[in-house]
């Protein structure tokens, strides 16, 4: 049994916006008020959607660049906001890789498997107690990112928090991630495709969880 497609549609709602996404609002909105697995979240992510319907589409573009592509604080990579340029982050993507590959998932050319729009596409491909379990794992990053988004005033904050409403488990704070040269990255592991970010080399052995434990607050 697959996972559930609300999954799905979430991730479709935090891609780059196209004009396919803006045609297909009805369907979003019909599905918005059929799933009880989004009555938690249902009034915030109608605005979001409102929001969607109310601007033109070269707005929504430029508004996502600026919000995602040109602020490291709110990027939406799960193992950057836990990381930072540290070496363990190609190790943990490297897991997750593997994870993908455990179910026969194929990530699109140049996706990064820690990218949250794919790894929610990933969710609704897979059994959903093994979908919960993982997000239960990365929730604690997507919760960061969320109050990121919220005190930026973003309206993508509503999407993120409808995430977080789906975790069987409650978020906690994250740590400051560690942060190394990125010539050293760049070095161990080699540039990707567009030279930017390390490679992943398969040779990494590590298993790296989304969130350490390790930094949980002690319990009591």
């Amino acid at each position: 049994m697959q996972g559930h497609p609300v999954y799905k549609w979430l991730s479709a709602l935090l891609c780059y916006p196209e004009a396919d996404l803006l045609q297909a609002l009805p369907e979003f909105e019909a599905a918005l008020h059929q799933w009880p697995e989004l009555a938690s979240s249902r009034q915030s992510l109608q605005g979001f959607l409102d929001y969607l319907q109310s601007q033109s589409l070269r707005t929504l573009q430029e508004k996502y660049v600026l919000t995602f592509d040109r602020s490291r604080t709110n990027a939406m990579y799960i193992f950057e906001h836990v990381y930072g340029e540290d070496r363990d982050r190609g190790a943990a993507m490297v897991d997750l890789l593997e994870e993908y590959r455990k179910y026969g998932y194929e990530l699109g050319d140049g996706e990064l498997p820690d990218y949250l729009p794919a790894l929610l596409e990933f969710f609704a491909h897979i059994p959903s107690e093994q979908a919960q379990k993982l997000l239960g794992d990365a929730v604690h990053v997507i919760a960061h990112i969320a109050r990121q988004l919220e005190q930026a005033q973003s309206p993508y904050a509503a999407v993120l928090h409808a995430v977080v409403a789906l975790s069987p488990v409650q978020p906690q704070p994250l740590t400051v991630p560690p942060v190394r040269d990125m010539d050293e990255a760049m070095e161990t592991f080699g540039p990707d495709l567009a030279g930017l970010e390390p490679l992943l080399k398969p040779s990494l052995e590590n298993v790296i969880k989304f969130y350490p434990k390790a930094s949980l607050p002690a319990s009591q």
